[in-house]
């Protein structure tokens, strides 16, 4: 991507240099062969992303005056990129905008539709995290046994490295452990690859699809959404992951909703724990949606275990980078939630099977 460089600082000039960095993201997106990791890193990469060559071109070098214009329509520009790839990952369509208007076509009538109830819920939750100043990071859905399981301290005896819970490629007998191809099972290898390519601070909301070998009823499936976040920082503690979580929940929920921490295990956190809300049907008071206790499940969290940083520090030195996760100095936090539950809460579904479905009389309901 060549970027010119800036010249004349009026807000009109900065305006269309701007909307032409738009416009050629948008192309790229709606490109034929278009994949949303490479989109990813070629503009949002945090070392030599467009972004990141934009801001070093434009906003670094710009006199003092001109700063907060350019600061202003960069963070404008970073927001619409990041939204063309949750767009596009996401299935919609993203097309470019068009270079003008002929009059002397024959107007063409469309039918107004609307997002997706899973789409829609899990962009706002991720927009939650977003106001917290969270970046948004995305993964394949094929991914290696090192990043699904052996970075996150999963053990090699780990039930669920078996095929009875994990949909594994096929003809993958042959080749190392790690390196054996399978459906991720949870959008967290976005974490260790997200920690293999930047060093800390590191803020980051994850959204994506999960496969896990379970059979379809009214709560299960074998297709499912998430949205994980993880936070590497100095300092960073268990306080901070509570404050957090509970902001979030009221965000989504409103504010009168309550949240409370339960000890749990998962394998990549230590301590770990389940998190609950208060009930956002009867406020606590105890219905049928809740079993009357007045609380609702909804996320696991828990602190990274240090294992997770050393292992990503091992890769790092394996492909030729410092080890930069120095457990002494750093700590951070993880949680993760599944979106399907989430919208079946928020708009009454008793069926996960009716997300997937396709079937436009229960979808048009949400128009």
């Amino acid at each position: 991507m060549n970027i010119p460089q800036l010249i004349d600082f009026t807000e009109a000039s900065l305006d269309a240099a701007f909307a032409s960095v738009r416009n050629e993201a948008e192309a790229a997106v709606a490109a034929p062969g278009f994949e949303a990791e490479q989109f990813r890193l070629e503009w949002l990469g945090r070392k030599q992303g467009h972004l990141k060559a934009i801001s070093d071109a434009w906003l670094k070098a710009a006199p003092p005056e001109a700063k907060k214009l350019i600061g202003q329509r960069f963070n404008a520009l970073k927001e619409q990129v990041e939204g063309f790839l949750i767009a596009a990952s996401a299935g919609a369509v993203v097309k470019p905008a068009s270079a003008g208007l002929d009059v002397t076509l024959p107007g063409s009538s469309q039918r107004v539709g609307v997002e997706h109830p899973l789409v829609k819920t899990m962009a706002e939750i991720v927009g939650v995290f977003q106001r917290m100043g969270y970046s948004v990071g995305l993964g394949p859905e094929v991914e290696s046994d090192f990043y699904n399981f052996e970075a996150l301290n999963f053990p090699p005896n780990h039930p669920a490295r078996d095929t009875q819970d994990t949909l594994v490629v096929a003809e993958q007998e042959g080749k190392p452990l790690r390196e054996r191809l399978l459906m991720r099972t949870h959008t967290s290898p976005v974490q260790i690859r997200s920690m293999l390519e930047q060093a800390p601070p590191l803020r980051l909301v994850i959204p994506g699809k999960v496969h896990r070998n379970d059979a379809a009823d009214a709560t299960h499936s074998p297709v499912f959404h998430q949205v994980e976040g993880l936070c590497v920082d100095t300092n960073i503690t268990f306080s901070d992951l509570k404050g957090t979580l509970d902001h979030a929940m009221k965000a989504f929920f409103g504010s009168a909703v309550k949240t409370r921490f339960f000890p749990s295990f998962f394998p990549f956190t230590e301590p770990s724990a389940d998190v609950q809300i208060s009930c956002i049907f009867c406020g606590g008071k105890g219905c049928r949606k809740c079993k009357y206790s007045g609380w609702i499940e909804l996320l696991g969290c828990g602190m990274v275990d240090p294992a997770v940083f050393e292992a990503v520090n091992q890769r790092r030195i394996e492909l030729g980078h410092d080890p930069v996760y120095d457990t002494r100095r750093i700590s951070g936090f993880a949680f993760g939630m599944g979106v399907d539950r989430i919208a079946m809460m928020k708009y009454g579904i008793s069926d996960i099977g009716l997300l997937y479905s396709g079937d436009m009389r229960f979808l048009e309901q949400f128009a």
